[in-house]
């Protein structure tokens, strides 16, 4: 494929990017900083704004391969950490916070929804945009069928997206306690290491919302298996990394001499 083709997916992937910016700073300014609704708009712009530009990734990946995928995605993990602020896109993260008493069940039910509205609908932009023909990788691609990424079998496609969630959060939460220098791109780097080893597989997604946007009644597996693999698996590998992030051994290992028992 062209490097034109390549010009125009980083092209739409950036617009993405500023128009979320954008509709972040109109929001902080229309809307009152209290109260719940900031929050949950916060969310869909970003949940818009991940699943766009991994609808464009897939072209991506496609075309160019998974090693020109993964210097795109972890380039725009570094971004969202910056300017995301509260938002996480993620409703396992929510479900960490109702376990640590951080939030209600509530919150992560209505941050939940939200989510899945901003990632769900912003299809519709990208299917416009793929619908225009820009660039030949996107021929046939606004209104193709499109197949499912699991390629193993639905329980184990479950363990895969639930390991590699565990060991995404177990090293994020390690990073955010000993905030070395470069914290942000060496989780990046983490996350975008598993989503590769992972993209053959179960597709690598570590995101309920982000999977369904961009994969719900694809052909490949029922809406039942999908629930399986990419949210009870994800979600499961989230909330047990909460008691074993806990665990002496396991901060000992992850955060250094700093975890040590102190000597009498």
């Amino acid at each position: 494929m062209s490097l034109a083709s390549l010009g125009i997916s980083s092209s739409f992937i950036i617009g993405c990017c500023i128009a979320a910016q954008i509709a972040r700073r109109v929001s902080a300014k229309v809307l009152n900083r209290g109260g719940i609704v900031p929050v949950l708009i916060n969310e869909a712009i970003a949940a818009a704004e991940l699943c766009a530009c991994c609808f464009e990734l897939i072209i991506v990946a496609d075309n160019f391969g998974v090693a020109t995928y993964a210097v795109f995605l972890f380039m725009l993990t570094v971004w969202w950490g910056k300017v995301w602020g509260d938002a996480s896109a993620c409703p396992y993260t929510h479900m960490e916070d109702v376990l640590e008493g951080r939030t209600s069940f509530k919150e992560m039910a209505l941050r939940t929804w939200a989510e899945l509205m901003g990632g769900c609908c912003v299809y519709r932009i990208v299917q416009v945009f793929w619908w225009l023909e820009f660039a030949e990788t996107h021929k046939g691609r606004a209104f193709g069928e499109c197949s499912a990424d699991l390629q193993v079998n639905v329980y184990l496609g479950a363990v895969i997206e639930g390991v590699a969630t565990l060991l995404c959060r177990l090293a994020s939460k390690a990073l955010s306690e000993k905030e070395p220098k470069f914290s942000s791109y060496i989780d990046s780097f983490v996350g975008t290491s598993l989503v590769v080893a992972a993209f053959n597989f179960s597709g690598g997604y570590f995101n309920p919302v982000l999977a369904t946007a961009l994969k719900w009644g694809c052909r490949g597996h029922t809406n039942l298996e999908h629930i399986i693999v990419y949210w009870i698996g994800a979600c499961v590998g989230a909330v047990l990394s909460v008691p074993i992030f806990k665990l002496t051994p396991v901060r000992r290992f992850l955060l250094g001499d700093e975890e040590k028992p102190k000597q009498a």
